[in-house]
C-alpha cells in the first residue's frame, strides 16, 4: 500500500498539470499521453549520459513544455480544433520519443536518481519517505496556487471562464492558452521524469491512457473535497491521484485482472462525474461553485 501512495503522489504532479488545462482553461488536451513519455525519455537518456538527476528532471519539464507549446500554437495560430491539436501532437510525440530513447525501453539500473538518497537511507517504501514526497507536493501545490493568483494567473483563469471578456481588456488569449498548455505539459513531463526515476526505467508505452488517469484524479479529488476555494481545488487533485492509486491497488489485491484496470478507471471517472449530480438531486442543491481565491 505504501508504494501505491508514493506512486499516487508522483502522479499528483500529472493531476496538477491536467487541472490547469481541464479545470482552469477548460481545454480538452490529449497531449499529456505523449508529453509524459517525452519527459521520462528525456530524463532517462540524460541520466544514462551522466547528467545530474535535478537537471534531468528539469529537462523533462522543458521537453513537456515544448510539447504543450506546440499544441497551443497549432490551436491558436493554426486555428486547429483543440482536441485535434492535442491528438496530432500526441501522435507525433510517439516517433519523437523513440528518437530520443533510441529504443523502446531505457533502464536506469545503477544510475543515481532523485530517489537514490531515499533508497540508501532505507526511507523509500516507508511512511517517512511518503512524508518527504508529500512535502514536495505541498510546495509544488503552493507554487501553483500562488501563480494562479498573480495577474498572469488571473488572466489565464479569466481566459477559461470568459475568453471574449478578457480579450476586451487587452489580454492575448492566444498567449494565455499557449502558456497554460506549455506549463501543464511541463508538469506532466516532470512527472514522467520522476516516475521513470522511481520505477528505474523509461518505456515508450508508459504514457498510454494517462489522460484518463489525470482526469480520474482531478474529478475524483474535487468530487470528494469540492472546488469552492482555489487552494482546496488544487490540493484536492493531488489527493485524488492518491485515492485513485489506492483504488487500483485494492482492485488488484482482491484478484481483479490487471487487464481490466483501464475499464475500472473509466468507471471511476464516470462515477466521479455523476457524483455531484447525485448530491445535488438528493440534497436539492446546485453543484459546487467554481474555485475562488
Amino acid at each position: 500500500m505504501i508504494s501505491a501512495v508514493e506512486l499516487g503522489l508522483l502522479y499528483g504532479v500529472v493531476a496538477l498539470g491536467v487541472y490547469l488545462t481541464f479545470r482552469v482553461l477548460h481545454f480538452p488536451d490529449l497531449t499529456v499521453d505523449g508529453s509524459f513519455t517525452t519527459g521520462a525519455a528525456t530524463a532517462a537518456v540524460l541520466l544514462v549520459n551522466g547528467w545530474s538527476p535535478v537537471l534531468a528532471t528539469l529537462a523533462g519539464f522543458g521537453a513537456g513544455f515544448l510539447a504543450g507549446t506546440v499544441t497551443g500554437l497549432l490551436h491558436t495560430k493554426g486555428r486547429i480544433d483543440g482536441l485535434l491539436a492535442g491528438i496530432l501532437t500526441m501522435i507525433a510525440l510517439w516517433s519523437i520519443n523513440l528518437r530520443i530513447m533510441g529504443t523502446a525501453n531505457v533502464p536506469l539500473l545503477r544510475k543515481d536518481t532523485l530517489f537514490t538518497p531515499l533508497r540508501k537511507a532505507d526511507l523509500l517504501g516507508t511512511w517517512a519517505g511518503i512524508g518527504i514526497v508529500a512535502a514536495f507536493l505541498v510546495v509544488l501545490g503552493l507554487v501553483v496556487v500562488w501563480f494562479l493568483t498573480t495577474d498572469l494567473g488571473l488572466s489565464i483563469r479569466a481566459t477559461g471562464d470568459n475568453g471574449p471578456m478578457i480579450t476586451s481588456f487587452g489580454v492575448s488569449t492566444d498567449f494565455t492558452k499557449t502558456l497554460t498548455l506549455g506549463l501543464s505539459n511541463g508538469l506532466v513531463g516532470a512527472a514522467g521524469a520522476l516516475v521513470a526515476q522511481y520505477q528505474g526505467f523509461a518505456d515508450i508505452s508508459m504514457g498510454i491512457g494517462l489522460i484518463l488517469i489525470g482526469l480520474a484524479s482531478v474529478i475524483m479529488g474535487q468530487a470528494i473535497f469540492g472546488q469552492r476555494f482555489l487552494w482546496l481545488a488544487t490540493f484536492a487533485v493531488v489527493v485524488g491521484a492518491v485515492v485513485y492509486r489506492l483504488i487500483i491497488f485494492a482492485a488488484l489485491e482482491v484478484g481483479l485482472n490487471p487487464n481490466d484496470m483501464k475499464l475500472i478507471t473509466a468507471l471511476l471517472v464516470i462515477v466521479a462525474l455523476l457524483l455531484p449530480r447525485w448530491r445535488s438531486a438528493l440534497g436539492g442543491r446546485k453543484p459546487a461553485a467554481k474555485a475562488k481565491v
